[in-house]
């Protein structure tokens, strides 16, 4: 069995029709630690099965009690650990293939409601102008509150075509706020690129799933032969990506990085926890027989000077990819302050078609960082003009999450080579900072990208002297 077989490792939060980051094959047969059980608790748990049974105003069958008491146990732990019934179970399986029902958005929970982490780009939810941060507090007539996590992602799905409405409270809005949004069969485009301009290339990773690493590779050939050239600079821009799967992560990486170089490791309290993963086929690669596809991107992929934009909205799978980049001085990050989600999650299969969902390990970068509640700190802060010194946007992180672990090693934020440099968003001309709307990633408007771009001709001038 591979290294990589023996751990089933997801990520950030649950989504509405989608399977979280950093999904891989599960663990089928683990044996558990033999450890004393509590009699004294279990005692009370007994006591307390009991008089709902006998006492409670309605009948409640075994079955729920018990599912409920698991799903307690599992949603007190962290903001990640859950109990995935058949229904969650079947979604987080087949939702890495990039199609899926629903809404789009990434969700948590937050005293009792359910938090927005990110809206899924070109999804119904991004549309409607969903945004990160707002907390659901009724869909359609019911409310979230008392509501489990589950629950709520349950009730929005639904069938293609059909609507449902979500009340949401957002920061700094003295109203409550509605939105009707029609359910979509989602089929989210994993990369997406264009030629900024001759020479330059962009390069957008909206989420990790099974073939974003083959994508790339097919994108990069793609870009070299319509430049006709090899590429001056190259901007991959992995802003608002909530992750995905760790072998994209890996295999994405191991694309800009020598053979054999540390990717992320992980460290946790059994020894399937404990994982090197490197620029290697066998981290990368889904199943025996597959086609290395990082042997046909151009030589020359490795050494173009390349910037990585990313922002809060950059999380676990995301992470890792820039982490790696920093550390092995390959990029430079520029942007804000990512997500923070550094550990990793365990799919355990319980029989009947339903698992546990567990935080086994944290993951480091390269250079030993530990991400968890930090996020990757970029080379170069270049703040979106959109949300700058904008009090009514609110930058949900890892962090802000209930129950979240903490950093371990909350002082190695940022490797020692690191650039320390601030990029102010534009102001007017009457000194009050703009707040022009958002615009669209990779557009003209785009300012971050544009600072990206004006980077890498820096890059390129310098060279030729």
């Amino acid at each position: 069995m591979r290294l990589l077989e023996k751990a089933g490792l997801v990520g950030l939060g649950l989504v509405t029709g989608i399977a979280v980051s950093l999904h891989l094959s599960a663990i089928a047969d683990k044996e558990s630690v033999a450890t004393p059980l509590p009699v004294e608790e279990l005692r009370a748990f007994s006591e307390v099965f009991g008089r709902i049974k006998s006492d409670y105003v309605e009948p409640v069958t075994d079955k729920k009690l018990i599912t409920e008491a698991i799903t307690g146990m599992l949603n007190g732990l962290d903001p990640h650990s859950a109990y995935l019934d058949a229904d969650a179970f079947k979604d987080l399986q087949v939702g890495t293939h990039g199609e899926f029902g629903g809404l789009g958005i990434e969700v948590g929970m937050e005293d009792g409601l359910v938090k927005v982490v990110s809206p899924i780009e070109d999804t119904p939810a991004f549309n409607a102008g969903i945004k990160s941060g707002d907390l659901i507090i009724k869909l359609d007539d019911t409310l979230v509150k008392g509501m489990t996590l589950e629950d709520a992602v349950k009730r929005m799905r639904g069938k293609p075509g059909s609507k449902i409405t979500l009340t949401i409270t957002r920061k700094n809005e003295p109203k409550l706020l509605t939105f009707t949004i029609t359910r979509a069969v989602i089929k989210v485009q994993s990369v997406k690129s264009k030629l900024i301009e001759p020479g330059y290339g962009f390069i957008r990773i909206t989420q990790f799933q099974e073939k974003t690493g083959e994508n790339l590779a097919s994108t990069l050939d793609s870009l070299y032969k319509e430049n006709k050239a090899p590429l001056n600079g190259l901007v991959l821009d992995l802003r608002n990506d909530p992750g995905g799967l760790l072998t994209g992560a890996v295999g994405v990486s191991a694309a800009f990085l020598d053979r054999d170089a540390l990717v992320v490791y992980t460290e946790g309290r059994t020894e399937d926890a404990k994982m090197r993963l490197t620029a290697n086929p066998e981290f990368y690669l889904r199943g025996n027989g597959s086609e290395d596809y990082i042997k046909n991107i151009p030589d020359t992929v490795r050494n173009v000077p390349m910037v990585v934009l990313v922002n809060g909205g950059s999380a676990s799978a995301s992470e890792i990819v820039a982490g790696a980049l920093q550390d092995h001085k390959r990029a430079v990050i520029m942007g804000t302050q990512t997500f923070g989600k550094g550990s990793v999650q365990t799919i355990l299969p319980l029989g009947n078609n339903t698992a546990i969902k567990l935080t086994t390990a944290r993951y480091y970068t390269p250079g030993g960082r530990s991400i968890q509640a930090k996020g990757i700190e970029p080379d170069i802060v270049v703040e979106d003009p959109a949300t700058s010194n904008n009090d009514g946007i609110f930058h949900l992180r890892e962090a802000d999450l209930d129950k979240h672990l903490t950093n371990d090693r909350p002082s190695d934020s940022k490797p020692d080579n690191a650039v320390k440099s601030v990029i102010s968003a534009p102001k007017s001309n009457g000194g009050e900072t703009s707040r022009p709307a958002p615009v669209e990633f990779g557009s003209k408007g785009d300012y971050q990208l544009s600072q990206a771009l004006n980077l890498l001709k820096g890059i390129q001038i310098l060279q030729r002297k």
